[in-house]
């Protein structure tokens, strides 16, 4: 159907059950779409199969749409693509828009370290949460390098930041944010592959040990002073901490983690269905190990006992360190932090339990190749890393010179 498209005409006009479409008369390429749901909205053609969304009709006027479909069309002729200013405008958001309303969803549904890596990207790169996708340059990260560089942070903690922002604008430009990745030019810093693993020595190692003991006392001290207040009043008692294993989460999180070497992420994503503890051993499984591979991690004596007797104070059949909200961790931040503190552990973050774990083993003979087995290593320079924690293996090599000379 043609006629010359007025407000009035357009008002009148009923849904079918199909939908369909009536052309204005007064310029070509100028339509209106009837929807079977009642939605009507003007479009603009330029050529077969070649179209785009002006607007809906209790929006623009007849008058305002002929309009911009001439401004389109007059793009159009002039060689260029009328789709082009709207490809502008949906660039036209700013990074911390892009993350919260895009990217995130995305991240959190595909990727496993999706929580985390949102937010490393919201408080590593907060400065540009206001500035617009298209603004932001490779001088920008050039110059937060160098910043970040200077207040002492490591190499490799800031190439991990960079990775995780260069992938987020991939995926802007993915979906049409960007035309390109302004980071794709970005190198990364060069890390020391040979520098010390940190991991804790035998006085920290035991200072750990007993601020743990003395948390867990804390807490149910705590609880003890809360029932004899609530009992006081008649109100209903809180589970009594006296009859459980541990207070809380924290101390068997660090006990598995100092005699497992699991991962952090491993640590939270870790299931029941994923212990056994009839034959010892717990499954890393792929989608929440770094490597994406499988593990099975044979579980000491001291691992063992840890989760069998967590297991009985466990009310969860699912996660095996489920969150107060019954999900998956995201970190454990804050009560690390007050344990390492009271403790007098300077500069050791939750990874350096792994660190630990791998260090222990090493000093006491374990030859690399099992380490990096247990350690789910995908490459064995990561593994190499421990290999001057072997000196009797140097020594022996340069001794031999001796008996050559």
């Amino acid at each position: 159907m043609q006629v010359a498209l007025t407000n009035t005409f357009v008002g009148r006009l009923k849904p079918h059950a199909e939908p369909y479409e009536v052309r204005d008369t007064r310029l070509k390429g100028f339509l209106v779409r009837i929807q079977p749901s009642g939605h009507i909205a003007y479009y603009v053609q330029w050529s077969r199969g070649k179209r785009k969304s002006l607007g809906r009709a209790d929006v623009l006027t007849a008058d305002q749409a002929r309009t911009k479909a001439q401004e389109a069309l007059a793009t159009h002729f002039m060689g260029g693509d009328p789709r082009e200013k709207d490809r502008d405008r949906k660039r036209a958001i700013a990074f911390g828009k892009f993350l919260t309303e895009h990217y995130q969803p995305w991240a959190e549904a595909n990727l496993r370290s999706g929580p985390s890596t949102v937010k490393r990207l919201e408080s590593t790169f907060a400065d540009l949460r206001g500035k617009e996708l298209t603004a932001i340059t490779a001088w920008d990260i050039d110059k937060w390098f160098n910043r970040r560089i200077k207040e002492g942070l490591k190499a490799a903690t800031l190439n991990r930041s960079l990775t995780a922002m260069r992938g987020a604008l991939s995926k802007a430009v993915d979906w049409g944010f960007l035309k390109s990745n302004p980071l794709s030019g970005v190198k990364k810093r060069k890390e020391d592959s040979n520098a010390p693993v940190r991991f804790l020595s035998d006085s920290e190692a035991k200072r750990l040990l007993a601020t743990l003991n003395s948390r867990e006392e804390r807490i149910r001290r705590e609880r003890d002073n809360a029932n004899a207040w609530r009992e006081k009043r008649g109100y209903d008692l809180l589970p009594d901490l006296r009859a459980a294993a541990f207070a809380d989460h924290v101390k068997p999180m660090v006990l598995l983690s100092l005699h497992t070497g699991v991962r952090r992420g491993e640590l939270f994503s870790l299931s029941w269905p994923d212990v056994n503890l009839e034959q010892g051993f717990l499954t890393a499984k792929g989608p929440t190990a770094k490597s994406g591979n499988t593990r099975h991690i044979p579980l000491n004596a001291v691992a063992l006992e840890t989760l069998a007797r967590w297991r009985e104070q466990s009310a969860s059949s699912g996660l095996v360190f489920p969150a107060p909200s019954g999900g998956r961790f995201t970190n454990v931040r804050k009560s690390w932090d007050a344990v390492r503190r009271q403790a007098k552990i300077e500069r050791f973050r939750w990874h350096d339990l792994r660190h630990t774990f791998a260090s222990t083993l090493v000093m006491r003979g374990v030859d690399l190749a099992t380490v990096r087995e247990l350690m789910g290593h995908s490459d064995f320079a990561l593994t190499l890393r421990y290999a001057h924690l072997q000196p009797e293996h140097r020594a022996a090599a340069v001794a031999r010179l001796v008996g050559e000379a």
